[in-house]
Formats: structure tokens, C-alpha cells, sequence
């Protein structure tokens, strides 16, 4: 009996206790950049979290943005880092457990409207009838920033302007269909300005107006990962200090907690209902 007590003791010390011992998961990106890009991203993440958790969590990359948001929907990738639109469309099947902060503006972001210096355009109310070249429809600081703040004026950009998105989603795209007078204004997010420097006059681009801040993107599991789990994994995100390679390899400062309620700005933005009121 003695012998069996001390067996039994034995594999209680050695057996993971953790419910999700055993299991194996999937970290992934929102693929706004090259797979090269994303993979040197996030293989440290999914490394140091693996290492943190006790469980396996591997890093994996999807073909566009709409693989991404099917996957994260349907269970195949249970932890994703996404932009706040992205998070909102997903968010039924995940939940946020932290928010990145980067830079002087920190957990929030914005847009601005550009036009040519020599467009007439000085004002939101002058884009009613404009043709506008924008990031992409699923982009936040090239398309919602801008469009929540028209709606506060009283315009419906998609119904009363003509809106085209940019090749590749790129934002230097925006700026160079405004500087060739493709289009007569752009939406760009506000950190994108110079992007384009190197290869246009950009002194004949103006900014139009600074747009409404939303907040920065989300790292989120799926709802269905055990509770201790979801606990353990935030606790190591926000323990990530400035300087810790996984966070410059992500290229932000910092994650901190967040709540889903955080994103409904992005959801008012987008025509869906806020999940709760702010």
C-alpha cells in the first residue's frame, strides 16, 4: 500500500494538472504583410508562449484576409492578432485578451483624408461627389476611421461618393492615385504619410482632415480555450517588457488588457451593432 501511495504521489508531481495539457494550438496573424514578414513576427510569440503555457502553439499563416477571419470563425486557429475590424467580425466566436500599444498615440489609431494641394478640397464636407481611393474596405485607418467621421457630418461615403480600393491594399497606392489625380481624395491611416517619399513630391499632398481614433489591434483566443489557459496566456503578453525581443519582433511597445466593449467604436463604424454600450 505504501509502495502504491507513493507511486500515485510520484505521477501527480510529474502529470501536467493543467486540463489542456497535451494539446496542440494555432497562433496566426492577419496577413497584411508577406508571409516572411508575418513569420518573423510571430514565430517568437508562438515560441515564448509555448514555452510560458506548458502547451504547444504553433504559428501558421493564411493566404488573404478572408482565410484568416473563416479560420479563426470556425476553431481551425484558436489565438489570433488582428486589426480592430477584423477582431469585430470575429468576435462572436473570440474574445480580446489584450490590446497592442505602440508608439506616442499608444492603444489607438486613426485616419486622415488626403487630397492634392490644388484639389479645392479643404474639408470633410467637400468629399459629397468625390471620387476617394482607400486602403481597403476592411481597413481600419484607410477606410472606418474616415467613414465614422464623415457619418458625424452627415455623409454616407459609400452612397454619396465613389470609393475604389488601392491595388495590393497598399496605402502608398492611395497616395500615388491622389498625386496622379486618379483619384481626388485618399484615405490613409495617419502614420502612412511618408510612406511614399522616397518616390513622390509628396509637398503636393495635403492633409484634408484628422479622422476619429479607434483602438489598436487585438490579440484574441477562442472563446471555448480553457479559462486557466486563457489566463495563463494573458498573464505572459502582458509581462512583455519594451525591450524583450518577442515584442520588438512584433514591432509595438507593449499589449495591455482590453475588453470587447473597447472595439464598439469600430462597430458603429462598420453598420454593426454595438455588443455593448459604452
Amino acid at each position: 500500500m505504501k509502495l502504491h501511495h507513493a507511486m500515485l504521489m510520484l505521477l501527480l508531481l510529474v502529470v501536467p494538472t493543467a486540463n489542456y495539457a497535451g494539446e496542440a494550438y494555432q497562433l496566426s496573424m492577419l496577413p497584411r504583410y508577406s508571409s516572411e514578414e508575418i513569420n518573423q513576427r510571430i514565430n517568437p510569440l508562438a515560441d515564448y508562449l509555448t514555452q510560458k503555457t506548458g502547451v504547444q502553439i504553433e504559428a501558421v499563416i493564411t493566404s488573404d484576409f478572408s482565410q484568416y477571419e473563416k479560420r479563426l470563425k470556425s476553431g481551425a486557429i484558436q489565438m489570433g492578432y488582428e486589426n480592430p475590424y477584423i477582431y469585430t467580425l470575429v468576435s462572436d466566436t473570440h474574445e480580446v485578451l489584450a490590446m497592442a500599444e505602440k508608439g506616442k498615440d499608444r492603444d489607438k489609431f486613426r485616419g486622415i483624408v488626403i487630397a492634392r494641394q490644388d484639389s479645392g478640397i479643404s474639408k470633410l464636407e467637400d468629399l459629397r461627389g468625390k471620387t476617394i481611393s482607400i486602403v481597403g474596405l476592411t481597413s481600419a485607418g484607410g477606410y472606418l476611421s474616415q467613414k465614422l467621421s464623415l457619418s458625424r457630418v452627415g455623409i454616407d461615403v459609400e452612397k454619396e461618393c465613389t470609393i475604389s480600393e488601392a491595388m495590393d491594399n497598399k496605402q502608398e497606392n492611395v497616395l500615388l492615385s491622389v498625386y496622379t489625380g486618379e483619384a481626388e481624395a485618399g484615405f490613409i491611416r495617419e502614420s502612412a504619410l511618408h510612406k511614399a517619399d522616397n518616390y513622390l513630391p509628396t509637398a503636393q499632398i495635403k492633409v484634408v482632415a484628422v479622422n476619429a481614433w479607434l483602438p489598436n489591434w487585438a490579440f484574441s483566443v477562442d472563446k471555448s480555450l480553457p479559462e486557466d489557459l486563457k489566463c495563463d496566456i494573458q498573464a505572459a503578453l502582458l509581462e512583455l517588457d519594451p525591450a524583450h525581443p518577442v515584442i520588438k519582433a512584433l514591432k509595438i511597445d507593449r499589449f495591455r488588457p482590453a475588453r470587447d466593449s473597447e472595439y464598439d467604436e469600430v462597430r458603429r463604424a462598420s453598420g454593426m451593432n454595438p455588443k455593448t454600450e459604452s
